[in-house]
């Protein structure tokens, strides 16, 4: 769909499942949202932009203590199993993109030409630390932007302030049944905060049921 992204923020199973390292409360109760989100978006040809912590055992964001705001137990370590996407946002084709910096020019013809989806790997919570992203926002110019996943309040408040500043002209909807925050009051405190600046807020069945995206 063009003019189009849903954006899948790190929807993967050491934040979502129960045993995960670092399990998001009651993140597993957002899975059959997510799937039906994922479904949708396959479905009409809409490409999924999905983030995913890809950590080393050195990353900066590690800490001992963790503070858990910006030091956190290891987690997502690049590959054991809670690094990987949850089968129900399985990605179709993903053209994987590390964090190291490429040619602009070249990666911008590759994402313009790709017709599956694209999977943003990070080692730190905030997407844009990959150097790649505002690249595949330029190649890919969604004029409409539908963001979902976890923690609310870390790795979705950082893509949805980065998109603020590299995307401002988007119009951006959240799916609030398909979010989890790890601190319940301050995920709230968010969508409200973002409602109020224009954001708009959706449940799963208003995008797959009602329409409400107009596809």
């Amino acid at each position: 769909m063009a003019g189009m992204i849903f954006w899948d923020v790190d929807t993967v199973e050491d934040f979502i499942r129960p045993e995960g390292r670092l399990y998001v409360p009651r993140g597993e109760g957002i899975t059959p949202a997510l799937g039906r989100l994922t479904g949708f978006a396959h479905e009409r040809g809409i490409p999924i932009v999905a983030t995913a912590d890809a950590h080393d055992p050195g990353d900066a964001e590690f800490g001992d203590p963790p503070d858990f705001v910006t030091h956190w137990p290891p987690h997502c370590l690049r590959g054991t199993a809670g690094q990987r996407k949850i089968p129900e946002t399985a990605l179709r084709g993903p053209l994987v993109l590390e964090p190291e910096p490429q040619d602009p020019e070249a990666l911008g013809r590759r994402v313009a030409a790709h017709r599956g989806d694209f999977l943003l790997h990070k080692h730190h919570f905030d997407v844009f630390s990959n150097a790649n992203v505002d690249t595949v926002l330029r190649a890919l110019a969604p004029a409409t932007i539908v963001l979902y996943g976890l923690p609310l309040d870390v790795c979705v408040n950082h893509a949805v302030e980065g998109l603020f500043l590299h995307r401002p002209s988007a119009r951006l909807y959240i799916v609030t049944d398909a979010v989890k925050a790890v601190r319940y009051e301050l995920g709230e405190h968010l969508l409200k905060e973002w409602g109020e600046e224009g954001v708009r807020l959706v449940k799963t069945a208003e995008v797959v049921e009602e329409g409400v995206l107009g596809v």
